[in-house]
């Protein structure tokens, strides 16, 4: 016999009452169209799916009914590329109602949103730009993430960026910029590995340092991604950001370190070009569901030992 889902009910506002599906220690991966056969007919599938808000900001349509038929079964974290919450302008209000109206219609597990800018005036940057840490800035930032928050009723996850250029007016450093935001606004944060990777290659810092300086106690999320080699102008290494491969030994490794010292904190493969076949990224995502277990396991072992 065919299972069919229960039918969601129409929660106060009118709109459909979806089940809650915890998300809590669990690995996900980008939701792409071409993989939605096959994930409806895994039945051993487990995990979460995260989408790109833009790609759901019309009416209807097919991307909104397959996404429906996803959040009936799985928990859905909803990141946004566009609200531009960095750039010197006021944030576009007619977006921002767009981004509320699917957090109230999909109901996410997470919310979250990018530490970028990405417009000026009507123009929109198909890149996720870098901006100087200042304290003008900070004061902007903090005051966009505020509106956004305001808007959707609930904290978002801010994520960390990659960076290619540093800013000589920068008056301190991202990890204390990214810090202070957190007191400000309330915001919790998404930890992007690959990004801190890339930014540390490309800058000549160490990763491992920059994570020690990371307020990982505001960690909800973690994004694990590819990344491409080339060559700057003077033949140097330089890191893309393309989440268009596996994520690679470097980045593994260290999503191993902040595991340990956070605990089994949900984790994202992002693969969002050059598409392989979904057993593919499943399988990106089964690697992270391992080192994600595998911390659970020790830590209720501790805990057991520690209370004997």
């Amino acid at each position: 016999m065919k299972y069919l889902a229960p039918r969601p009910e129409p929660n106060a506002s009118g709109m459909l009452r979806l089940p809650a599906h915890p998300v809590a220690g669990l690995a996900g991966t980008s939701l792409k169209h071409e993989h939605l056969p096959a994930i409806l007919a895994d039945v051993k599938q487990t995990g979460f799916f995260e989408v790109h808000a833009e790609n759901y900001m019309g009416a209807g349509g097919p991307p909104h009914d397959a996404l429906t038929r996803i959040r009936l079964s799985y928990p859905v974290s909803l990141h946004g590329v566009c609200m531009s919450i960095g750039g010197p302008e006021p944030l576009d209000k007619t977006h921002l109602g767009r981004f509320q109206a699917l957090v109230d219609r999909y109901e996410p597990a997470l919310v979250s949103e990018h530490l970028a800018w990405s417009t000026h005036d009507t123009t929109y940057f198909n890149d996720l730009l870098p901006l100087p840490y200042t304290l003008a800035t900070l004061a902007r930032v903090a005051d966009h993430i505020d509106e956004v928050q305001e808007a959707i009723g609930r904290p978002i996850l801010l994520e960390n960026p990659s960076t290619y250029v540093l800013f000589a007016e920068s008056t301190m450093n991202e990890t204390d910029f990214i810090r202070e935001l957190v007191r400000r606004t309330g915001c919790g944060l998404l930890l992007d590995i690959n990004n801190v990777f890339v930014s540390a290659t490309n800058h000549g810092y160490a990763a491992l340092a920059y994570l020690a300086d990371f307020p990982l106690e505001h960690v909800g999320e973690i994004h694990l991604a590819g990344h491409a080699e080339q060559a700057d102008d003077e033949g140097d290494l330089l890191l893309i950001d393309s989440h268009d491969g596996p994520v690679a030994d470097a980045v593994w490794t260290l999503f191993g370190v902040v595991i340990g010292h956070c605990g089994p904190i949900p984790t994202l493969v992002e693969w969002d070009s050059a598409i392989p076949d979904w057993p593919v990224l499943k399988a990106e995502a089964t690697a992270a569901q391992a080192i994600l277990d595998r911390h659970a396991t020790s830590a209720i072992r501790d805990r057991t030992h520690a209370g004997a």
